[in-house]
């Protein structure tokens, strides 16, 4: 490994994608690293960590990982099929599913003129006079009871 390296990734026969850390990185640093990058630690290879399900696009979680990791300031050695700088996954088929078509459908709606709002502000008339309802001829009777168990004012 080339020095100031911080981690290395590669093949390996038996567990599959696999990555390491060098000296220059704190042991506790570097599980925390690679554990979020779905990497977990191959049992009695101390210092060794294996791609979590690597038959689920293994080789792509591998290149996101090396990216993710430099992305962070970490000197990354790989392989060359799993160096996003030097190999790159084939494109993957764009399925047309017309989600585009529908945002820019949404998008010239939104930016054209609509009948709900309009440019002149409607005229409007003086409300219609109401009858007002007769007294009534007799005095309803209200009846206040108080309770006992209450606030006197």
């Amino acid at each position: 490994m080339q020095p100031g390296t911080h981690f290395a990734f590669g093949d390996h026969e038996e567990h599959g994608f696999v990555a390491s850390f060098t000296s220059s990185l704190p042991t506790h640093l570097a599980h925390w690293y690679l554990e979020r990058e779905q990497f977990e630690p191959v049992p009695d290879h101390p210092g060794l960590y294996r791609l979590s399900e690597p038959e689920r696009d293994g080789p792509r979680r591998t290149r996101q990982a090396v990216h993710d990791l430099r992305r962070q300031g970490f000197t990354v050695q790989a392989d060359i099929r799993l160096d996003p700088a030097v190999s790159s996954s084939p494109p993957r088929p764009v399925r047309a599913n017309g989600l585009l078509e529908r945002r820019s459908r949404l998008a010239e709606a939104a930016a054209g003129r609509t009948t709900q709002r309009r440019a002149t502000p409607p005229t409007t008339s003086a409300p219609a006079a109401r009858p007002i309802p007769p007294k009534p001829t007799y005095a309803p009777t209200v009846h206040l009871t108080t309770s006992g168990g209450g606030r006197s004012r």
